[in-house]
């Protein structure tokens, strides 16, 4: 290969429609790149792609550019952007992030071997939309310390006022004590909360992804318990959010989020019908 040569960058695989094709018209993906369908022979699937140069997404390359967050983060959205806007228009199978063939004959041949997979796939996902349920739960000793008597202010200083009286040990036992029982509430709630999202979602969805629950800066405050893709078909979609939204109404400290539609990422390969779990690789944005 001409070591110029840009390789090609994929995006998702699509129903090689009019309307598809329309809806890239000024697209522009990773690098500012034109993005455009890739087809081959009579398939009824094709690749969704832009050009990108070998220097940035060449195999040796990439291992490196990886650990780039920020160049990696530019490439994210731009991948997202393409695929977000091509799923406004019709089915869409998104692919992985920085799936680069050496050029457009290597990618034909792959999507070639692929072409009734994909199909398969778009056809299970199609008129349905990836939704993500997130459950929250509020760190202990988060609540209202401001109040009037009976507060956790003045709980508190009636807690420390008895400290007072006891022994150093004794008093470390007793805060102990307390801190272990407020964290059996919050996980108490916790699943009460976890059994009433299933149970709703179940309702609206044909298949639900797990995914890892976030840790550090991408829970914030809270501690996330529950990180959930579902694939809900496009007539259920309000029904969907408004009931999950209401779903922990009367549990305290537990919060639910609802985001979506998004081009089903998660549900790009395999997964089990409704009521089984699967792991699933990375949460929808």
């Amino acid at each position: 290969m001409n070591a110029r040569e840009d390789l090609t960058y994929v995006y998702a695989a699509v129903p090689d429609t009019r309307e598809v094709r329309a809806a890239l018209g000024e697209l522009r993906g990773v690098s500012g790149a034109p993005v455009s369908l890739l087809a081959a022979g009579t398939a009824p699937v094709a690749f969704v792609v832009s050009r990108v140069a070998p220097d940035e997404f060449d195999e040796r390359t990439l291992k490196a550019r990886f650990e780039d967050l920020e160049w990696l983060e530019g490439v994210a959205r731009a991948h997202h952007e393409v695929v977000q806007t091509v799923a406004r228009h019709d089915t869409v199978l998104p692919l992985r992030l920085a799936t680069v063939y050496q050029n457009d004959d290597r990618a034909r041949r792959a999507l070639t071997a692929q072409s009734r997979a994909f199909t398969e796939r778009i056809a299970l996902l199609r008129n349905r939309s990836e939704f993500g349920v997130k459950l929250y739960v509020s760190p202990t000793g988060s609540t209202d310390r401001t109040g009037p008597a009976g507060t956790a202010e003045s709980r508190e200083g009636a807690e420390g006022a008895a400290d007072a009286s006891l022994t150093p040990g004794k008093a470390y036992l007793r805060r102990r004590r307390a801190q272990h029982s407020a964290q059996e509430t919050r996980y108490r709630h916790a699943q009460e909360a976890a059994a009433r999202v299933e149970a709703l979602a179940y309702r609206f969805s044909t298949h639900r992804v797990r995914h890892p629950a976030q840790t550090g800066a991408l829970a914030g405050p809270e501690e996330n318990v529950l990180n959930d893709a579902y694939l809900v078909p496009h007539d259920r979609a309000e029904e969907f959010r408004a009931a999950l939204t209401g779903a922990v109404e009367g549990i305290d400290g537990v919060r639910v989020e609802v985001t979506g539609p998004w081009a089903p990422y998660s549900f790009a390969t395999p997964s089990p019908p409704p009521g089984t779990e699967t792991a699933g690789e990375g949460a929808a944005p």
